[in-house]
């Protein structure tokens, strides 16, 4: 039974590594990519393949971090004694935000929006623009 998750711990542990330096290897060919901002096939396909790699590690992060956000904010609902703004504290930062990496994020044009942003009171929709966050 111990071989059994130690080959189980070892295989998920090579596969996360060969990830990890997949994307590292990958990371120059953004920067260069970026640099040119000529349209040429193979700066394309340099931010293309970039961006898959950087999804492999976001995607999966994102998701675990929603789904706990999700939990932590039907737990703050309960606790709260109902209290939606409590929850909503939790659920808006938490689902909200961008859960795939584009290319245009990955070549700078585009900001990547990891958490979502709550409205001011008096809005009806989050305002996203990078002004009201720092001006990035």
């Amino acid at each position: 039974m111990v071989e059994v998750e130690e080959v189980k711990n070892n295989s998920t542990m090579k596969l996360v590594a060969a990830a990890l330096v997949a994307t590292l290897v990958s990371a120059p060919m953004a920067a260069q990519a970026r640099e040119s901002n000529s349209k040429e096939a193979s700066s394309d396909f340099g931010i293309g393949l970039v961006t898959v790699l950087a999804n492999m590690v976001y995607m999966p992060v994102k998701v675990v971090y929603g789904v706990l956000g999700g939990v932590t904010g039907c737990f703050a609902y309960v606790l709260s004694g109902a209290n939606r703004d409590v929850a909503e504290g939790v659920w808006v930062p938490s689902l909200g935000g961008d859960y795939v990496l584009t290319t245009e994020m990955m070549s700078g044009r585009d900001r990547v929006q990891f958490n979502g942003v709550r409205s001011r009171p008096g809005d009806d929709a989050p305002d996203d623009s990078p002004e009201d966050e720092g001006g990035f």
